[in-house]
């Protein structure tokens, strides 16, 4: 099995100074989700776009997004030697229930490497292996996509997940809400007049105060305005190294899992790829 010098990538990262603002501007411009984070050219952490999504739209006081210093948000570093196996850096991830990982010799990062990075491992040398049915999580949190926003979001952060599969009326699912959507309805809202006294900039507020709260935005919006349409689905009986392409084609983290009778029955993500993973002999 290849080690994880093999398969780590150069991070791109943040300075602990930058504003939050500039922090979730980067993830989207970059389509990507986590930064690494240093100080005088040094790493010294980590941010999620999980993470920070989910410190802002819990946390209760009034600053803005750009008065909270990074270091709040940001995660320390797990770290993996270049010669770890990807197995066990698979392994890690689980345990730690993290994204990646930062490979280093001493306390020098050399590079990340990602579940993204597993999975791509995966779809190149197991085909055949394993089927999606044999990995996939039965078990998945849905909301009602006619649910006002606030709700929605407030039973994701209760989950602490970063998305969500919506259904309609008839129990049908229709589609998915993540904080990538609402990350970018907050940046793409700058001149719109969504809540009182908005400021025409980059508006912080609209996201702190008007996506999770119970009155104004959060209120009146159904969570189906934000959502991405159509959940990109696979077969239960699918080769799980087939399914490790879509994902990476489709740059998505997780697709539905459906049955031989077209019924959702789970959902196959980059988590499930991992456990695939770290059980090879």
């Amino acid at each position: 099995m290849k080690l994880a010098k093999d398969l780590m990538n150069t991070p791109i990262t943040i300075k602990i100074d930058d504003k939050i603002s500039n922090v979730v501007k980067t993830l989207l411009d970059h389509k990507i989700s986590r930064l690494i984070v240093t100080h005088k050219a040094k790493p010294i952490g980590i941010v999620s776009e999980k993470d920070l999504a989910l410190f802002l739209l819990d946390d209760k006081t009034k600053r803005t997004m750009d008065e909270i210093p990074l270091k709040e948000i940001m995660k320390g570093l797990v770290m993996a030697s270049p010669n770890t196996t990807i197995k066990q850096c698979a392994t890690t991830m689980l345990d730690e229930k993290i994204s990646s990982l930062a490979i280093s010799t001493g306390d020098k990062v050399q590079g990340v490497l990602t579940k993204t990075d597993l999975t791509k491992f995966y779809a190149e040398n197991y085909a055949g292996k394993r089927t999606v049915g044999e990995f996939m999580t039965s078990v998945y949190s849905w909301a009602y996509a006619d649910d006002p926003l606030y709700k929605v979001i407030s039973k994701m952060i209760k989950k602490k997940i970063s998305r969500i599969i919506l259904r309609d009326e008839n129990e049908e699912p229709i589609g998915v809400l993540s904080f990538k959507d609402i990350f970018k309805t907050a940046l793409q809202s700058g001149n719109k007049k969504i809540i009182k006294d908005q400021k025409p900039n980059l508006s912080v507020t609209v996201f702190r105060k008007g996506f999770a709260s119970e009155s104004g935005f959060g209120k009146i919006t159904p969570a189906r305005d934000l959502m991405t349409g159509k959940i990109i689905s696979v077969n239960y009986d699918d080769d799980l190294a087939k399914v490790c392409k879509i994902l990476l084609d489709k740059k998505i983290h997780g697709a539905g899992v459906v049955s031989s009778r077209n019924r959702l029955v789970g959902i196959i993500s980059k988590t499930d790829v991992a456990q695939a993973i770290a059980t090879m002999n």
